[in-house]
């Protein structure tokens, strides 16, 4: 009988001891409508580019950690481009007043106008405070015609939204229309060839010699090129170039999903993001692809694989998926379902928001809600985590920040898209390239 009670006395004393020891409800977080929750996220992630924006210049930082050797002075040109979106989406909101925006994109495209440039076309970094070139890469010193399209998909969509009539406004846009035609994007064909390249440097020249082909983020180039008013590449430029790539063209189908163009399993989800931050995806098409299909097929592949999560990474699954280009546990990766180590971005998710609603809001109420203690910081989402590895970064980057902020809006409203699809450069540029497109004149 004693041998019985004590028997009894351990083992409801261990289950006391198990039910202290469970881990507090992870849902600690006030429960927001969806809405709240989209307006939190952009509101708190736009602080990046206001809060610590360079003071001299207004531009975005490339970072906001001194990792790699990056420092508060560096300046990132496409990461500014973003910015600049996510300033326009400020003002529309009324977190900032129009007067505060308008004063700060004046000193930042008057900043520009002085800064270092080659042909027109900008640097990958500046220094923030003087204007100089900061090298990407040894050889990569001079203009980077990627960054500078991102850069001007941003300023073009400014010079839309800030249409008063009072002076500080036309001067903006004035300021902006002259370093747009100022761009000498034909410059970068190297001679006339019918391709453009991404590098061009006055110490080195073309020794890069990275032609740009896709598919990959660099279409807005591109449309940007064919769309200049003053230096604009002819058609064959973009169907000998871009789309003559060996990886153009897919076609095959991946966990059941057909893929129309792109390497094997659609590589990282930015490929859907920084192009399309302005040029609108609905309706677009050329004789290549349907870019909303293409994009839609890209994000759900992504997914698919963070479910199906062939190498049994931790936390994976339907409401933990995105893989794209990010800070990583040991450095920095481009991030696909050929390409896994077992880290997840936010903005992959979030930036996906037009195209995958449902399954974006699955993400980020699990982001938020379940591992907001790890990762929700006061400039938004850290830019990633590994769960295999109990990894959480402590970093943001410009050109992550900005499409989440961008593309939750244009899902919420499609500002960004009507702005941009509605400048007369680009509705030509599109045409002349053979494009369809709602926003374009029949």
């Amino acid at each position: 009988m004693k041998i019985y009670i004590v028997y009894v006395y351990t083992w409801l004393l261990l289950c006391t001891t198990m039910a202290v020891a469970q881990p507090p409800a992870k849902n600690k977080r006030p429960s927001l409508t969806d809405e709240q929750l989209l307006e939190r996220v952009q509101r708190q992630t736009f602080r990046y580019f206001w809060d610590f924006g360079h003071p001299v210049s207004g531009m975005a930082r490339e970072r906001s950690n001194n990792n790699f050797g990056y420092g508060n002075e560096v300046v990132t040109t496409g990461g500014t481009g973003f910015g600049v979106m996510a300033i326009i989406v400020a003002t529309e909101r009324k977190w900032i007043t129009r007067k505060a925006a308008v004063e700060r994109l004046n000193k930042l495209v008057d900043f520009l106008r002085h800064a270092d440039h080659y042909h027109g076309i900008f640097p990958h970094w500046l220094n923030g405070t003087t204007g100089k070139t900061i090298p990407f890469s040894r050889k990569d010193d001079g203009g980077d015609l990627v960054e500078t399209s991102f850069l001007f998909q941003g300023l073009l969509s400014v010079r839309q939204y800030f249409n008063g009539a009072d002076a500080r406004e036309t001067a903006l846009r004035n300021n902006i229309n002259q370093i747009w035609r100022e761009a000498e994007w034909n410059w970068y064909t190297q001679g006339g060839q019918h391709q453009l390249y991404w590098h061009w440097s006055p110490n080195h020249g073309w020794s890069m010699n990275h032609a740009i082909k896709g598919w990959n983020e660099c279409l807005i180039t591109y449309v940007m090129a064919a769309a200049s008013p003053s230096y604009a590449i002819a058609p064959e430029v973009y169907h000998e170039g871009w789309a003559g790539g060996r990886s153009f063209k897919n076609g095959q189908t991946f966990y059941d999903i057909r893929l129309p163009l792109g390497m094997n399993y659609g590589g990282p989800l930015f490929f859907t993001h920084y192009t399309f931050l302005g040029l609108d995806p609905h309706g677009l098409k050329d004789q290549y692809a349907d870019y909303w299909e293409q994009n839609l097929h890209h994000t759900l592949i992504n997914r698919e694989h963070c479910i199906r999560n062939p190498k049994q990474f931790k936390g994976y699954g339907a409401d933990c998926w995105g893989l794209t280009a990010c800070d990583t546990y040991d450095g920095y990766n481009a991030h696909a379902p050929d390409n896994d180590f077992g880290t997840i971005a936010p903005t992959a998710a979030l930036s996906a928001f037009p195209y995958t609603p449902v399954y974006s809001m699955q993400a980020l109420k699990h982001f938020y809600y379940q591992l907001g203690d790890k990762i929700w910081r006061p400039y938004g989402f850290a830019d990633a985590f590994n769960e295999s590895r109990q990894w959480y970064a402590d970093s943001h980057l410009a050109i992550d920040q900005g499409p989440v902020i961008v593309m939750i809006e244009n899902y919420r409203t499609g500002l960004l898209w009507k702005l941009f699809m509605g400048c007369p450069e680009i509705q030509a540029g599109l045409g002349k390239l053979g494009f369809q497109s709602p926003y374009l004149k029949k």
